[in-house]
């Protein structure tokens, strides 16, 4: 089990929450990525809030089939391979996990307690871990 059932379930609870009540976070999200690595802003088209829109909707998938990876194994090989085809690199995981913290931060508030911030960080870790092992994605 990846994350224990309190953790997964303060992670999906946290992340509908984010969904309903912060409507600019797909906007607020590539804002913080492009803060934290600029470097990765020529990586991503023009339509950022679609772009943004569709993160959200994988990161909700995955996060519904995080601790069934038979369930999930084909969805994480074809988002590794599409990102690893796009030119993502492993070290371009890091500053999207710091994106998507400062987004939950910004959106969530004081209700990121430590506990559910410690969830989101083990969540993050084994997503880009995964695409990056079944993708193929290189350093």
């Amino acid at each position: 089990m990846i994350l224990s059932r309190t953790e997964l379930d303060l992670v999906r609870a946290s992340l509908q929450r984010l969904r309903d009540e912060f409507t600019d976070h797909p906007r607020y999200f590539y804002q913080a990525l492009f803060r934290h690595a600029p470097e990765l802003r020529d990586m991503f088209r023009e339509d950022i809030e679609g772009q943004g829109m569709k993160f959200m909707t994988t990161l909700s998938v995955i996060l519904s089939r995080l601790n069934d990876d038979a369930s999930s194994a084909q969805q994480y090989l074809g988002l590794g391979r599409l990102h690893a085809s796009l030119g993502v690199e492993a070290a371009h995981f890091a500053p999207m996990g710091d994106a998507l913290i400062e987004t939950l931060r910004k959106g969530l508030g004081d209700e990121l307690t430590p506990e559910l911030e410690a969830a989101w960080r083990k969540a993050y870790a084994h997503v880009a871990d995964t695409m990056i092992r079944r993708g193929g994605i290189g350093a």
